[in-house]
């Protein structure tokens, strides 16, 4: 295990790191569609998309199964550990729930998706959330809790919050988020 001073000596060297394309987090309660932007944008892009609770599962980052919210508990540092690689090399598309565990230098931009707590309601229903875990998810959208997770852990100019209600939304969200991957190659030609 490293040390937090190795830690350190680490951490001014990866910035310096030149990559040749964008590193995007696409992040937001579940149901808000984080996976169904994710997957149009890889496809369109040709960019890699990472399902973080995927990649944890067959990487075995996961600890003990958590009974109230019936999902296993992530191991962030064993996952973390496993992507440092992948993220240098950029291109990727991180979806995920959460975001205050990545580290910023990872991501040259982070989207954040919002949606009305009816439609997020009749999603996570469709999912087959019950009880507390989707009492929970309703309450982290209401309370903005990933957005103020973001907003804790990035620079302000790096976060962007996009409405996910209708199928419009998705559309002009793709737009967005492909115009400012032209506006990134464009800023970082070599």
């Amino acid at each position: 295990m490293e040390s937090e001073e190795d830690d350190m000596d680490c951490a001014p060297v990866v910035p310096n790191i030149k990559r040749d394309a964008p590193n995007i987090l696409i992040t937001g309660t579940p149901g808000v569609g984080k996976s169904t932007l994710c997957k149009k944008v890889a496809e369109t892009t040709g960019m890699n998309w990472l399902e973080i609770s995927k990649i944890a599962k067959e990487n075995n980052c996961l600890e003990e199964y958590d009974e109230v919210y019936q999902c296993p508990v992530l191991d962030e540092d064993k996952l973390m550990d496993g992507l440092e690689e992948t993220m240098c090399q950029g291109g990727n598309i991180v979806d995920y729930h959460s975001c205050e565990f990545f580290p910023e230098r990872w991501f040259d931009v982070v989207f954040v998706l919002r949606t009305d707590n009816t439609t997020l309601y009749d999603r996570l229903i469709k999912r087959g959330y019950a009880g507390k875990k989707l009492e929970d998810n309703v309450d982290c959208e209401i309370f903005q809790v990933v957005l103020d997770e973001a907003k804790n852990s990035y620079k302000e100019n790096l976060i962007h919050e996009l409405s996910s209600v209708t199928p419009e939304n998705l559309e002009q969200n793709l737009e967005k988020i492909y115009l400012w991957i032209q506006h990134w190659f464009e800023n970082n030609q070599t």
